[in-house]
């Protein structure tokens, strides 16, 4: 026999390399999907290496753990939490009128002997109840006098009481209500005056609620006065310029940006820095 031939023999060589390769490649997807198995459903998007750092097992403890643990003493048990009786249903506010409804019994004749039956008692209870605001027109009318012996016919007329706001639709108490919802309940003057065309059917303009807030305004500024001698009559001021972002009217889709001066007086003077 003669030697075999070289080509022959590489390439016998790289066909086993081959099929070598490709068995390797199917025992490592085994041994993923094994370890996927092991480790949870969790594990699917991890990678081969993080499965293999959580598949390698913890080292175990030495015996001079052991002999420490087992010579700890052990840990007292927490004693349980005093648990509060629930305190029931909060009871209403004893300042709020009540108003009282009975209820009557559909029957009130005995189903056994027929006779009228008798009260002995109620089943008392409460519960929270609104009435909606009433818009009304309040008429005001001026009795006028004059005297029918004199000549001069003069005219008397009972004055108007001093308001808000001057011969306009809102009364006061509408004025006040504006400003309390608009500062306390942060409610703008055009969902207001959408309440008030949806509630009494009266169509009022953002334009006139504005002009009866800027009225509040005018009449606070006595207060303001005191407010801005109490500060400046202090040594040391600060201020915080906050930015409000302000909707514009001309319909161009921005905010304008605006600015909201918070001050506060201070009797100290600030520190100088080292």
């Amino acid at each position: 026999m003669g030697a075999p031939d070289p080509q022959l023999r590489i390439a016998h060589l790289e066909c086993e390399l081959q099929w070598a390769q490709l068995k390797i490649q199917v025992l490592e997807e085994r041994l993923r999907q094994q370890r996927t198995r092991m480790l949870g459903p969790q594990s699917e998007t991890l990678s081969n290496l993080q499965l293999e750092l959580l598949a390698d097992e913890e080292p175990g403890a030495t015996a001079d753990e052991v002999e420490a643990e087992a010579r700890r003493e052990p840990v007292a048990k927490m004693p349980p939490r005093e648990r509060k009786p629930h305190p029931g249903r909060e009871r209403l506010p004893e300042h709020l009128p009540r108003v009282e409804k009975v209820l009557c019994c559909q029957e009130q004749t005995c189903t056994c002997c027929g006779r009228e039956t008798s009260v002995i008692g109620y089943d008392v209870s409460e519960q929270l109840d609104v009435e909606p605001a009433r818009y009304l027109v309040r008429v005001i009318k001026r009795k006028k006098r004059a005297c029918r012996g004199c000549e001069q016919g003069t005219v008397m007329i009972a004055p108007l009481n001093p308001r808000i706001v001057e011969k306009g639709l809102a009364s006061d108490a509408v004025v006040i209500d504006t400003v309390v919802s608009k500062y306390c309940d942060h409610l703008p003057l055009y969902r207001q005056a959408a309440i008030l065309e949806r509630e009494a059917g009266l169509e009022i303009g953002r334009a006139t609620l504005d002009g009866c807030v800027m009225r509040v305004g005018e009449l606070l500024q006595p207060v303001i006065t005191a407010m801005r001698k109490d500060l400046l009559n202090a040594s040391y001021l600060q201020a915080d310029e906050t930015t409000v972002p302000v909707q514009m009217h001309d319909g161009r889709g921005s905010n304008h940006e605006a600015y909201l001066f918070t001050s506060i007086p201070c009797s100290i003077a600030p520190t100088q820095p080292e």
